[in-house]
């Protein structure tokens, strides 16, 4: 075969040769602001869902947690799907599939099929954000500087997008978002059917050796997972014996799981990365930034149960936080650019998040006023978007191609998903036994001296507030010193640099230790294996 005729059936860009270079970046940027921001469910939308459907508040949260499983299942098989077919065929396929998903979403009021169409859209986004991050990873080359880009854009697209969910169903109805979501999709897959090529991007390979055993073993894992930690309260955890069917089946599904993959030539997920130093503590420090992460919840109780705030001022909030997102953003692009040492970076960022914490102690008072949120807010924004980016980094850090998309669904799950949910469990089970023991200690004070009959009533909404405040309060208390061992654990943590006077001596020697000469090309090699698996964009 000619090369005329290897440029004729593959393409490794994603359009047409006769699209001008600035809109082929700003179809790019246009894809990802509908994309990136897709799920199930908006978590500021739930209380309206609640009052729609009937249908209790745990079954969105299920489903919330299944757009994140179903891009993990999907992340494995990713890099094979872009290889099977033409890129245009894909894209507008899935684009309509999702923009028929959130039209279901809008039109339905059973729970079950929400947190289905919820596990369908995180799986079909992932197959789309393959296709836009490999090329974007190309064209900024370096892979640290394209995470500050890529988290500081998504993020705050993420924020305004939560926002504008709220925004609309207060001026119209919940399933309205869903209706123009569902147009943009639609929108976007005419676009695309246009602009890009209907070429292949290489050599084409079999879906065969995809098991599809494995990903529904996957899925299941999670999914009994998301239950666990969505209805564990609700359910009064081990007393249920739903709770506790849901634990072994999530035990069960992953054994078989794990069992499955050691029989397989072609296994779908690897295990053998999670035996590197580099992502034993890359997942630590996730579950410490999911601790941080999960005080969502708490800041919710405060805002909403306790400030009186409605949801449309609650939404408005998290727009609080993208001036710390751009500043990380900014931040890791000079940061990587300069390969500067990841430490100080990643303390930064738990520096930012336990600022946020300490403030939030202190400010759990009646009396707290909007303009207070300020601070907190920008600290917490900064630290999500630099842990996101650092930690994330350091996590796949040094690994091969193959290995990163084999196990990077795990990963992303982990992240996004298992710790924020654990976590957010937890509070949710300490905030309620704490307003208990609160509520013990205010009635105490609670006699015919200080609290009369005649004004009991008028008294015990303050008191059950005031227990609220306390129990917010004694959990950010415990999160605050959680921090602080987390900041001394990053101070004293290597990553991945000599520890001992023979490697500063080789250094003072040669220029360059051993180490960071190896560091380079892996670097290297692993940059020329994307750049071979995306091609260029431009």
């Amino acid at each position: 075969m000619t090369i005329h005729n290897k440029n004729i059936m593959y393409n490794k860009g994603l359009y047409h040769d006769w699209v001008p270079k600035p809109v082929q970046l700003l179809l790019i940027v246009l894809l990802m602001t509908v994309v990136m921001p897709l799920g199930g469910v908006y978590t500021g939308n739930i209380s309206y869902m609640v009052g729609g459907t009937g249908a209790l508040s745990e079954y969105y949260i299920w489903a919330n947690y299944a757009s994140t499983i179903g891009m993990g299942a999907a992340m494995p098989i990713v890099l094979r799907l872009k290889m099977r077919f033409k890129v245009r065929d894909k894209i507008t396929l899935v684009m309509v599939l999702l923009g028929l998903l959130n039209y279901i979403n809008a039109t339905t009021t059973e729970p079950s099929v929400i947190i289905a169409s919820a596990l369908l859209i995180g799986f079909c986004k992932m197959i789309v954000s393959i296709e836009l991050f490999l090329p974007v990873m190309t064209m900024i080359g370096n892979r640290g500087m394209f995470y500050g880009v890529f988290y500081g854009f998504v993020l705050v697209i993420n924020q305004l997008a939560g926002y504008w969910a709220v925004e609309v169903s207060v001026l119209y109805n919940w399933q309205q978002f869903f209706i123009v979501v569902s147009v943009l999709c639609f929108v976007m897959a005419l676009l695309q059917w246009i602009f890009m090529h209907n070429q292949y991007f290489a050599l084409k390979v079999p879906l065969h050796y995809i098991d599809w055993l494995s990903i529904l073993l996957f899925v299941s894992t999670f999914m009994f997972s998301a239950y666990v930690f969505a209805f564990g309260k609700q359910q009064d955890w081990l007393n249920s014996t739903k709770i506790i069917n849901a634990g072994i089946a999530v035990f069960v599904s992953f054994a078989l799981l794990v069992i499955r993959q050691t029989h397989l030539k072609r296994p779908y997920l690897s295990f053998k990365i999670f035996s590197r130093n580099n992502v034993l503590h890359g997942l630590f420090m996730l579950l410490c930034l999911g601790m941080f992460m999960a005080t969502a919840s708490l800041q919710n109780i405060f805002a909403v149960g306790v400030l009186g705030y409605d949801q449309l001022t609650n939404a408005r909030l998290n727009l609080l936080m993208i001036p710390g997102i751009l500043l990380a953003g900014t931040i890791a692009v000079f940061w990587f650019k300069k390969d500067k040492p990841l430490k100080m970076y990643i303390f930064s960022g738990f520096a930012a998040m336990l600022g946020y914490s300490v403030i939030m102690y202190f400010s759990m008072v009646l009396e707290f006023s909007y303009d207070n949120w300020y601070l907190p807010l920008f600290l917490k924004g900064y630290g999500m978007t630099s842990l996101f980016i650092s930690v994330w980094f350091y996590t796949l850090d040094k690994l091969e191609l193959d290995d990163m998309l084999a196990a990077i669904g795990l990963a992303l799950v982990w992240r996004t998903f298992l710790t924020i949910g654990l976590f957010s469990a937890l509070f949710s089970w300490f905030q309620y036994q704490f307003q208990i023991v609160s509520l013990g200690n205010l009635a105490v004070y609670m006699d015919g001296m200080t609290v009369t009959s005649q004004n009991v009533a008028a008294n015990l909404k303050t008191i059950q507030l005031n227990a609220i405040i306390a129990a917010n309060k004694k959990i950010f208390g415990y999160i605050v010193v959680a921090g602080f061992g987390i900041l001394g654990y990053v101070l004293t943590h290597h990553f991945g640099r000599e520890r001992f006077i023979t490697g500063m001596f080789v250094r003072l020697l040669s220029g360059k230790s051993v180490i960071a000469r190896r560091r380079l090309r892996e670097r290297k090699r692993l940059s020329e294996e994307i750049k071979d698996a995306a091609g260029t964009a431009f």
